[in-house]
């Protein structure tokens, strides 16, 4: 009988799916979504998990086997929160809200503000987190 040297790790080079073995047999090393820390994802990346598990399972089930869950909600976050930035900067500047009107009248710019916000917040779950 041969001696047959069995690896304990290996990359599948079709799928690029890593396997660990475990007793006579090789699973596939998984990451779920619970090894994904929590002060990892920002608030639209968990919005975005929220919505894949709800909503979204095949996608949801897609990126998981195919280990990219994690990197696909921390890419979501990270786009966001840069458009979130970007859009509110453009938004204040197009109306004129400025460091003056924050001086002079902070009622007025708390709520313009407010308003931008609310607004720039519908387009990113629009376009990046319910889609």
């Amino acid at each position: 009988m041969e001696n047959i040297e069995l690896k304990e790790r290996f990359i599948d080079e079709k799928t690029g799916i890593e396997y660990i073995r475990k007793g006579d047999y090789y699973y596939p090393n998984l990451i779920d979504s619970a090894s994904i820390k929590a002060n990892e994802l920002g608030k639209y990346g968990k919005l975005r998990l929220k919505y894949l598990l709800e909503h979204k399972k095949i996608e949801y089930t897609i990126l998981w086997v195919e280990n990219k869950l994690r990197s696909h909600l921390l890419d979501i976050d990270k786009t966001a929160n840069e458009r979130f930035n970007l859009l509110m900067n453009q938004f204040a500047k197009k109306e004129n809200i400025t460091e003056e009107l924050k001086a002079n009248n902070q009622l007025e710019w708390v709520s313009s503000m407010n308003n931008i916000k609310n607004r720039v917040e519908e387009i990113i779950f629009r376009e990046l987190i319910y889609v």
